[in-house]
């Protein structure tokens, strides 16, 4: 018995669950072990770990699509990845940030004078 061919809008979001599983643990990993705080100092806490990770998801998903997407020369499909895809992160920030504060606000305060982080 034959599969009955997926149309290019069914290949895509085949993918898509595997592509945003692919960029949850990667980005979850590197949000856990990068610019780990010093030892005996607090962990990072998990709610940040979550947030990095489903905007990881979240852009590696969009850019998987809307890659296929260019491939076949469906920019409107491409377009509405993209923009789902920056939804969903701009969405993870608004909903798990618990102080309101941007990453480039936390970055400023711990650069000096030189555009350098403090060590």
């Amino acid at each position: 018995m034959k599969r009955p061919k997926r149309g290019a809008a069914g290949a895509a979001t085949g993918e898509l669950p595997g592509a945003f599983a692919r960029g949850f643990v990667a980005t979850a990993l590197l949000a856990t072990l990068q610019d780990r705080p010093a030892p005996g100092a607090a962990p990072l806490p998990g709610r940040s770990i979550l947030r990095h990770a489903i905007q990881g998801g979240t852009a590696l998903a969009a850019g998987s699509v809307a890659a296929d997407a260019l491939l076949r020369r469906d920019y409107v499909l491409a377009l509405a990845a993209a923009t789902a895809g920056a939804a969903g992160v701009l969405a993870a920030e608004y909903l798990l940030n618990p102080a309101g504060e941007s990453a480039g606000d936390r970055r400023v305060e711990k650069e000096n004078g030189h555009g350098r982080e403090e060590e």
